[in-house]
């Protein structure tokens, strides 16, 4: 049959050998000297072993009171480390942070460490959706701050680099010259796709959308694959893909703005803590040459 101790009895044992005896022992546990003593002759009992001996000068450990007391040292120190570690939260707060898939990679290593870095505790939740759903999730408190690709920025904003919009495509391919021209594209309210339409417009080069490739990892395979070009700012190409110039015979693009956007009423301490890093990291070059 298993047996359980009581942690009271044995913080009440070290408790008196540390205060030198039970009457001293009384106002750290905050109980009578009877309760004391009651105590540790429950202890006692549930060992069948008598713990200490008590003379005029005082009491003394017996040699089965020593090996208690050594587990008893021990038990209490988990116990009080366990009650801390659960009474303390797992992390000091949540910052739900927006941002668009297609810059993710490029740019949230700029910051997102050295975050980390300084503030261990907290934890950076991602989602990941086009600008124009972001700006709304920041308005409905869905995320706590956003960054955001757009060809403006509102007085509400902040602009934190400005990056040319270029046509990508795979390294020697010919799906730039295909017409109509096949495009790869995310989100259906991408912010790129208004400018690009207008550019082909312009341009007089008919095209059509790759659908169903909502995700970064299927529109840069669709890429790769030479089965479509995309339109993605210069600092978020992926290595080994081609950005195509005049020569490809597509028009040119706009530059777009990298904005940083907070709530509209005041953010927490660590929300703030956040967009210092951000805006840190992303001024140090301001501008990205096409």
């Amino acid at each position: 049959m298993n047996r359980n101790i009581d942690i009271a009895l044995l913080r009440a044992f070290v408790t008196v050998i540390d205060a030198g005896g039970m009457t001293a022992a009384t106002g750290t546990l905050k109980l009578t000297q009877a309760a004391v003593s009651l105590q540790i002759k429950r202890l006692e009992d549930l060992f069948g072993e008598t713990l200490i001996t008590r003379g005029r000068r005082g009491f003394t450990l017996t040699r089965e009171g020593e090996r208690l007391l050594v587990w008893a040292q021990r038990m209490l120190a988990l116990n009080d480390e366990m009650l801390l570690d659960m009474e303390t939260p797992e992390f000091d707060g949540e910052i739900r942070l927006g941002i668009p898939s297609d810059i993710m990679t490029a740019y949230l290593p700029m910051f997102l460490k050295n975050f980390v870095r300084d503030y261990p505790r907290a934890r950076v939740t991602f989602n990941s959706d086009s600008s124009v759903n972001l700006r709304r999730e920041l308005d409905a408190g869905s995320v706590d701050l956003a960054i955001t690709t757009e060809l403006s920025c509102d007085p509400g904003g902040e602009t934190l680099r400005l990056d040319p919009l270029v046509w990508v495509g795979a390294p020697k391919g010919d799906a730039a010259r295909r017409r109509p021209l096949p495009v790869s594209i995310g989100w259906k309210d991408c912010t790129f796709v208004p400018p690009m339409r207008e550019a082909l417009r312009r341009a007089d080069i008919p095209w059509y959308g790759i659908p169903d490739l909502r995700d970064t990892t299927e529109q840069v395979a669709a890429v790769a694959a030479d089965v479509a070009v995309m339109v993605w700012m210069t600092s978020t190409v992926p290595s080994g893909f081609e950005i195509l110039d005049e020569t490809s015979g597509l028009p040119p693009l706009p530059p777009f703005m990298i904005n940083l956007h907070l709530p509209r009423s005041r953010p927490g301490h660590l929300v703030r803590e956040l967009a210092r890093h951000i805006r840190g990291a992303l001024a140090e070059t301001r501008e990205v040459a096409a």
